[in-house]
């Protein structure tokens, strides 16, 4: 398979609260092992942010955090492009033609409109009502054949799918119309504390989550505490007891053990036998991620450098898309 011939990948994190392992075994776990065989572009979505009150100066550490955290995970400068979405103007000018073609119904079907409404009510802004189409955008600007997401993107996905094709039934063919990666497991880890709710990077309780750059001490610490069920049999029901399952899911992605196995391996052992090993064995794959972080943070020449070359990059083929797209619909093209 030649360069030119690999497929467009792309996805993107949101830069708030900490980056949890959950979104390394069920994000950029996936991302280094797909990178090479795709042609991949990474975004740490900035724009999206700006849903939720951020401080200003916390928003751009995070961005460069997130940057250093991605390399440190694995995603090579050399095979992926590394983009910080607001360097490349053209993703919030697709969105604004995107939403001339975006129905006011698909929006109000969204359920993380509806979810995140209940959690930030009292800041419920056009930009979170509008979220899915930036978010269309993203994935069309780059014409990506395949978008990782995890289940609670899978509907936004959907749209920008329906978003694509019927761009191109109205204009002739213009948008590849992606398809979503969506790992049997491991996609959803769910909360240390609250296993009916998906560990999320953005929780204001950290004992909910496990923080890439948590200290070992805090890792074991949170794993110790997770929430488990009643009973003293190790077993995997992930309906009668969603707590175990959560941790024996967590064993398996980190460890590439399958949880029969680990079930079999902790026969007649108690719940904080399991707890203890699965303490260390986050710990030990978290290590390596964290030592190479803190080398990366601390260079900010190669860190501009990444997101020079990324912005270059993305802004030469998403201004090859805006020049289709702008000729479609018939804006007047600039005068050269």
């Amino acid at each position: 398979m030649t360069e030119t011939s690999k497929p467009v990948l792309l996805s993107g994190i949101q830069p708030s609260g900490h980056l949890c392992i959950g979104n390394y075994v069920g994000a950029l776990k996936n991302w280094v092992t797909l990178q090479s065989s795709h042609k991949s572009i990474f975004l740490v979505v900035d724009l999206h942010a700006l849903t939720v009150k951020q401080v200003p100066s916390e928003l751009r550490n995070r961005c460069l955090s997130f940057l250093a955290q991605y390399i440190a995970c694995g995603i090579d400068p050399e095979q992926s492009l590394m983009v910080i979405q607001s360097h490349v103007s053209q993703h919030a000018e697709l969105s604004w033609v995107l939403s001339s073609l975006t129905y006011m119904g698909e929006l109000n079907r969204m359920t993380q409109f509806k979810e995140k409404s209940t959690r930030h009510n009292e800041n419920i802004n056009a930009a979170l009502f509008s979220y899915p189409i930036l978010m269309a955008a993203d994935i069309l600007l780059y014409q990506a054949d395949l978008v990782p997401v995890g289940a609670d993107q899978k509907q936004h996905l959907e749209l920008a799918r329906d978003i694509a094709q019927r761009f191109n039934h109205n204009y002739s063919e213009t948008f590849t119309v992606p398809q979503p990666y969506i790992p049997k497991q491991g996609a959803r880890i769910m909360s240390l504390q609250d296993p009916a709710s998906k560990m999320s990077k953005s929780d204001k309780n950290l004992n909910n989550l496990i923080s890439i750059l948590d200290p070992p001490d805090v890792i074991r610490k949170k794993i110790k505490r997770a929430v488990t069920d009643s009973g003293k049999e190790i077993i995997y029901q992930p309906e009668d007891k969603p707590g175990l399952a959560n941790l024996l899911v967590l064993f398996s992605v980190l460890t590439n053990k399958k949880i029969q196995n680990i079930v079999a391996d902790y026969q007649g052992k108690m719940y904080s036998h399991l707890k203890e090993d699965l303490g260390e064995i986050a710990v030990e794959v978290l290590a390596p991620i964290q030592d190479e972080y803190s080398k990366i943070i601390k260079d900010k020449k190669y860190l501009n450098g990444i997101l020079k070359n990324g912005a270059e990059q993305a802004s030469y083929i998403a201004r090859k898309t805006m020049s289709k797209v702008y000729r479609k619909v018939g804006l007047v093209p600039y005068p050269r």
